[in-house]
């Protein structure tokens, strides 16, 4: 049996930091208006990022599913952009020092995985992993952002109330490695944003902000949201405009309202960070996420590249720039 360890390899000159946070964000698996890879970017503009541990692809990744990106010239290869999964050290902007895991979700060896971050965790004396994910939401775009919050403790989540009791969703390696912490006693969380499903295929910078507030909160980290702030103004003006232009797009927000807005009554006062309630159900959680993933395979193929540039794109010019209702 394959050791963990033959998985990574700690850089020689990595950073030796005093009980960071792990955060942790996979390209492959659901990302609703590209919030997760939006918090990513955010993370890492204008910020120094030190190598810590890099994971050998050449094992995890198939690249048949999602081809890595290789530049032709005239008449030659010019140039190869490999999947990189890697553990790399930030600052933020009150230069307390913090890790991040960000690249593509494995495809292969999914326990291996798991047990080779248990064993990072444990090495890096890493205090709290967070993952950060986004799903899509049977929700309105004019209502607060809601939050579904998990941990491997109730101290972890407490003052964040459930959304629904139960849900059997498509398993994930991220959450797969959130499970395996929990059960080697490590503390382990993660947010998962509440994107409208019908913005779930365009950039949603709201989504990624609010994402990076619940994020920073639970670290007790300073993240840079500027960017997003800016960007999620752009998007509100646009979102606003491509709706007033469409009856049928008016008519469904305007449904998710007024059912938004009976179970906000029901439950009492929206908290100024979400809105706990009872909708969509389990069920429908459910069918949403994996209506979701069916769309990105039927779209993107076989072929497509998946790195965390490119991430996202299946969507064509409509996920760049703002959101637009799909």
């Amino acid at each position: 049996m394959l050791e963990p360890a033959e998985l990574y390899e700690v850089a020689a000159d990595a950073p030796q930091l005093d009980e960071p946070v792990l955060l942790v964000a996979l390209d492959g698996f659901v990302d609703a208006g590209n919030a997760a890879r939006l918090a990513v970017d955010a993370l890492l503009a204008d910020r120094e990022a030190r190598s810590v541990v890099r994971f050998d692809v050449d094992q995890l990744v198939d690249y048949r599913s999602r081809r890595p990106p290789l530049r032709f010239e005239s008449d030659h290869w010019a140039a190869y952009d490999p999947p990189q999964l890697d553990v790399v050290a930030l600052s933020d902007t009150g230069d307390t020092d913090y890790l991040l895991l960000a690249g593509p979700e494995p495809d292969t060896q999914w326990e291996r995985f798991c047990a080779a971050v248990e064993q990072i965790v444990r090495r890096l004396g890493v205090r709290l992993v967070i993952n950060l994910t986004a799903i899509p939401m049977a929700v309105p775009h004019t209502r607060p952002i809601g939050v579904t919050v998990h941990g491997t403790r109730p101290d972890l989540t407490e003052g964040h109330e459930a959304w629904f009791a139960t849900a059997q969703v498509p398993g994930s390696a991220v959450g797969l490695m959130e499970f395996r912490l929990g059960e080697a006693g490590l503390d382990a969380m993660g947010f998962a944003v509440h994107v409208p499903h019908y913005l779930a295929r365009a950039e949603y910078p709201q989504a990624a902000r609010v994402l990076l507030d619940h994020v920073g909160l639970a670290a007790g980290l300073y993240l840079p949201t500027e960017g997003l702030s800016k960007a999620a103004e752009r998007a509100e003006a646009e979102i606003a405009e491509q709706v007033a232009a469409s009856d049928e797009v008016s008519q469904v927000v305007q449904a998710l309202e007024r059912q938004y807005d009976m179970v906000a009554t029901g439950r009492g006062e929206r908290s100024s960070l979400g809105m706990s309630g009872e909708l969509p159900s389990a069920d429908e959680l459910a069918a949403e996420v994996e209506r979701f993933l069916a769309d990105q395979d039927d779209e993107s193929g076989t072929d497509t590249p998946r790195s965390s540039e490119d991430n996202g794109d299946d969507s064509g010019d409509e996920g760049r720039g703002g959101a637009q209702p799909s």
